[in-house]
């Protein structure tokens, strides 16, 4: 989800889900102890409670990452080794590190031995040629030594010939591995991720699942990312589209006098409405606006009228 979920999208994120976990995109070690801090850490208060997650491959370098994530006032710390995407393989990190179970024990002993809060690793089931089998619940039995908790994403990635978003597809899924992990180790807390995009798939995995980690399904559909955690929080009433623009008309309106251009948030309100009427009109309306309005946060008003007289979305409409 890396340039996906930055504090603009969270914050939505927040409003539709009051009770989850948000993870922050990753961030490479090297960049926050080199880069600007203030613009790769900052959150605002309203984000919380918020994980950041890294990559990286060096230990002492991850357990200085971590530390500057628990005093910036992160919850968790999780180690991205998951991510099959260019930019991380050339920093021999990622997805490629699934092949050096004892060096991720590493990174995350030096990283849970900086900090006082939860180092948590995300996962596949291995890379290539490697046969899930053996390398996923191998990869598990070493780094389980130092982390009690998996977010694992339920297929290989194919570093070779395969582009990220190919390994979003392909190879199939095999969520029957991940639920044989939480079966045999009963001790760890075992998250399902990967091609969760209805809710009666989450509402499964959440019967033999510590959670679910939802990503780009959350991002293009928000209410689908609602009714997600209202399957675990029943009592929550999810905003409408009305509600939500209204709660974020201020925290814009604060982003436009700092000098932030309204599309910051506008690019991430895309999936707000889908299959509704109004829809396209409202997307569209927010595109032209932020480009012709660069920093007046009524135009969020404004592309509501392409909705207003429609009902609030229905989880079926979403789910199609």
């Amino acid at each position: 989800m890396m340039d996906w979920t930055d504090r603009y999208c969270r914050r939505i994120l927040r409003l539709l889900a009051p009770e989850a976990l948000v993870y922050t995109e990753m961030v490479t070690a090297m960049a926050l102890l080199h880069g600007d801090r203030s613009r790769l850490l900052d959150f605002d208060a309203m984000e919380q409670p918020l994980a950041l997650q890294v990559g990286g491959s060096e230990p002492k370098i991850l357990a200085q990452a971590a530390r500057l994530g628990e005093e910036w006032g992160y919850r968790e710390i999780n180690l991205n080794v998951g991510c099959p995407s260019d930019r991380v393989q050339s920093g021999a990190f990622g997805a490629c590190l699934m092949r050096e179970p004892q060096l991720v024990r590493d990174c995350v002993a030096a990283m849970a031995e900086a900090v006082s809060i939860p180092v948590t690793v995300k996962c596949r089931l291995g890379i290539d040629e490697q046969r899930e089998e053996d390398t996923f619940f191998e990869f598990v039995d070493q780094v389980s030594a130092v982390c009690q908790v998996f977010i694992v994403h339920a297929r290989k990635a194919w570093l070779k010939g395969l582009s990220p978003k190919q390994n979003r597809d392909v190879p199939p899924l095999r969520y029957e591995l991940v639920q044989q992990l939480k079966q045999q180790r009963a001790d760890l807390q075992v998250i399902l991720n990967g091609g969760l995009t209805t809710l009666e798939q989450v509402a499964s995995a959440l019967t033999w699942a510590d959670g679910v980690m939802i990503g780009r399904q959350a991002y293009h559909h928000l209410y689908f990312w609602a009714d997600c955690h209202r399957l675990i929080y029943p009592d929550r009433a999810i905003p409408t589209p009305t509600e939500l623009i209204t709660q974020l008309l201020p925290l814009v309106e604060r982003d436009c006098q700092a000098g932030l251009k309204v599309s910051a948030t506008t690019r991430h309100l895309m999936g707000l409405v889908t299959r509704q009427k109004g829809a396209r009109v409202f997307k569209q309306t927010l595109t032209r606006l932020a480009a012709e309005y660069p920093f007046n946060a009524a135009i969020l008003l404004e592309a509501l009228r392409a909705i207003s007289d429609s009902p609030a979305v229905v989880s079926a409409e979403l789910l199609g």
